[in-house]
């Protein structure tokens, strides 16, 4: 049996079906731009990383420069998959669906969600890049030892690093892989394929992508969906563990609220404090069954692996409904089974998709140097995941290269365009005020809050029905002022489990 370790670094990460219309590579009403580079395109099926899920499209490899800025030099292959819209008279401008992490690839997160933008791709094609780094596009991962850094020391840690650093710098320049440089990346692939606008869809991390490309091509862009929205202006990693512990609070509060739950429950505050004390003297070494392959796994629930479930649970409203069962039955029933399991699924979804090369790439050149005075330490001991994010973060880019940031990066976005800002009240890594701060000089920005939701609201229902048509309404600011959004006044978080069978009748 392997063993499965709380693993800092792995902390780090999550920072952040359609008909296919056959085709030549280039948009039928979308002639190739003059001097853009050449992209073929043939039939494919996109499968999800565990092959369980697929949909067709068009797939093919786009050859960029890896220094844009140096000819001749080494090159990316970036992958580039395209779902053609379903109706022959589709939009002129398709959809670009960009992922998070930072490390994650867009077409294993669509396929994964294809089913929220079918509404979209009645009328528009689209189009799915993985970021250089991520996905099919030479992807920087590493393999981490997880024994050398089951006890999550700084020495452990920068150790690994440095081997990744090393393994990684033999086949990539690792100063190449920033958001500043992937935009370029983005705009290559709309001029080989022949659009002349784009909208963009970003989630977490991409809606940092999202309004970078924007910014840098302004007349490219027709509209933005960001959803989980990253300003400009956040730096990611002082406020992580700030954030997730309101986001905490605010799943303990609702529960107290609800009678059912607190009397089932009790003080969830206080059951979560005797967990942490009692893991801390003592991790408990627990047994559960593969939930894919049936086979016994033993995994090792510590202090740090409690606070890795609250965190990532945190997501969804979906899996936080599930929290206060898997910690009650822990601390009172020393059940930790149900724990074990729930840690297991969720650490999985995240560790299965993420390269770390390139999400080390993005933080270090786009983060880290900005952290200064920003870090208050006092107020991070106060949270359940502590200082530890900010440690690690700082011990991995310690030596790691850092790469092209553009000089007004941080600076907020400013423009005309229609923008859809999505977010979720209960989100523990990109709360609501990040999209305010986001939406401050965007004059056609529409900000929608779902109440007690995580992070991402794609999956809501009728979001899909929203966001199509928001894209409609996008040639027109009073048209987009009209946004109907009342069909989402009845999205409400899943229950609480009460047992194991589920919530209450």
């Amino acid at each position: 049996m392997r063993r499965h370790h709380d693993i800092a670094i792995r902390l780090l990460l999550l920072i952040w079906t359609a008909a296919l219309a056959s085709g030549p590579a280039q948009a039928a009403d979308q002639p190739p731009v003059a001097g853009s580079p050449t992209l073929s395109l043939s039939a494919c099926q996109l499968q999800q990383a565990r092959q369980l899920l697929s949909v067709g499209g068009e797939c093919g490899y786009l050859v960029v420069p890896e220094d844009h800025s140096q000819a001749g030099g080494r090159t990316v292959r970036l992958f580039v998959a395209r779902i053609a819209a379903v109706n022959r008279q589709r939009a002129p401008d398709p959809v670009f669906v960009l992922a998070g992490g930072p490390g994650m690839g867009a077409s294993d997160f669509y396929t994964s969600t294809a089913a929220a933008f079918a509404r979209i791709g009645r009328d528009r094609d689209i189009i799915l890049v993985d970021q250089r780094g991520t996905g099919k596009s030479q992807a920087l991962h590493c393999e981490i030892d997880d024994e050398s850094l089951s006890a999550g020391r700084a020495a452990a840690l920068q150790t690994e690093v440095d081997r990744c650093q090393a393994q990684l710098s033999a086949q990539a320049d690792l100063r190449q892989y920033t958001t500043s440089v992937a935009v370029r990346d983005l705009d290559a692939v709309r001029r080989a394929l022949g659009y002349q606008q784009i909208n963009l869809y970003g989630i977490s991390y991409g809606t940092r992508v999202a309004q970078h490309y924007a910014k840098r091509y302004p007349h490219q862009t027709r509209a933005l969906i960001l959803d989980g929205v990253v300003s400009p202006q956040m730096i990611l990693g002082p406020a992580l563990a700030l954030d997730a512990q309101a986001a905490l609070n605010r799943l303990f509060a609702r529960c107290q609220q609800e009678s059912t739950c607190q009397q089932r429950f009790g003080d969830l505050q206080q059951s979560v404090q005797l967990l942490r004390s009692r893991l801390q003297h003592q991790p408990v070494t627990v047994s559960v069954a593969d939930p894919l392959s049936g086979k016994p796994v033993e995994l090792q629930v510590s202090e740090q692996a409690l606070a890795q479930l609250l965190r990532l649970a945190s997501y969804s409203s979906s899996t936080a409904a599930l929290l206060p069962l898997t910690v009650h039955l822990a601390a009172h029933d020393n059940q930790f089974a149900p724990l074990a399991s729930q840690l297991l699924l969720t650490t999985r979804s995240v560790t299965d998709v993420m390269a770390y090369g390139m999400h080390n790439s993005v933080v270090c050149a786009e983060d880290i140097p900005r952290f200064g005075t920003h870090v208050d330490k006092a107020a991070l001991a106060a949270t359940y995941l502590g200082s530890s994010q900010v440690e690690a973060l700082q011990t991995l880019c310690a030596h790691w290269p850092r790469g092209r940031v553009d000089d007004d990066f941080n600076q907020p976005l400013v423009g005309d365009w229609p923008v859809l800002l999505l977010s979720g009240s209960a989100d523990p890594i990109t709360p609501p005020q990040y999209a305010r701060e986001a939406a401050v000089q965007l004059r056609q920005a529409v900000q929608i809050v779902l109440p007690d939701q995580g992070h991402g609201q794609l999956g809501a229902p009728c979001m899909d029905r929203v966001m199509a048509d928001f894209l409609q309404r996008a040639t027109r600011a009073e048209q987009v002022a009209q946004l109907d959004r009342s069909c989402l006044d009845k999205v409400t978080p899943a229950p609480f489990f009460l047992s194991l069978t589920g919530a209450a009748p």
